[in-house]
């Protein structure tokens, strides 16, 4: 990328992020619309089976996607989610047991970041967005997603340690499996922020760009 360039998409990045927090909306936005079903079901057709059969039950509970692509179909403010994406492309996890991640169920919320830690010793498919402000599950079915969330919920107020939490999961999906009792994989048992969640961070670079400016001017007077 030329000098020219550099500076220009600089100037583009910061006029963006002051037009989205000011007057634009921030983050990614819904899509409307929906995919047609026809054209669903012959993307689907021949993708693997967890993630055909994980497709067809989100499809049953929420109607067709929003979006709809050769390797994902995502579906936007469904049911008690943000943002819900199925994959064609299976994830191995071997925790409780061993399945594929094919499903991704996301919401809104804000985990500090000394938490990502303890969050990815839990379950590393527990992802955190710090600078959306967004916290998803991976797994092969939405209740196992509802489950991680809920136990992702525990350990930031400090109800349950990473292994403790991993005990209950393990508990709770076991139980879910065998259709016994098991709250925590029925549904999200917290409130879901209302506010932003976002953490843009902090502006560190204006006294370091004043230094390179001035680095750059003795450059050019020494002939660099």
């Amino acid at each position: 990328m030329d000098p020219k360039e550099r500076l220009s998409t600089a100037a583009t990045g910061m006029m963006s992020n002051l037009k989205t927090q000011t007057v634009g909306e921030a983050g990614e936005q819904p899509t409307p619309t929906y995919a047609p079903i026809d054209t669903v079901r012959m993307i689907i057709e021949n993708w693997p089976a967890m993630s055909k059969k994980s497709a067809n039950q989100t499809i049953d509970q929420y109607g067709p996607p929003n979006e709809a692509v050769s390797s994902r179909l995502i579906w936007y403010n469904n049911g008690p989610w943000k943002r819900t994406i199925v994959y064609r492309d299976e994830v191995p996890h071997n925790f409780p047991q061993p399945h594929s991640d094919v499903i991704e169920n996301f919401i809104d919320y804000k985990v500090p970041p000394e938490l990502f830690s303890e969050l990815a010793r839990f379950d590393g498919s527990v992802i955190v967005e710090r600078t959306k402000g967004e916290v998803s599950a991976r797994c092969d079915m939405e209740a196992a997603n509802i489950l991680a969330l809920n136990m992702m919920h525990q350990i930031v107020t400090g109800r349950l340690t990473a292994e403790k939490a991993r005990e209950v999961y393990t508990e709770q999906t076991a139980a879910y499996v065998l259709s016994r009792p098991a709250p925590y994989a029925e549904k999200l048992q917290f409130q879901l922020p209302g506010g932003n969640t976002r953490d843009t961070d902090q502006v560190t670079i204006v006294d370091n760009m004043f230094h390179q400016a001035v680095e750059k001017i003795k450059d050019k007077l020494s002939g660099i």
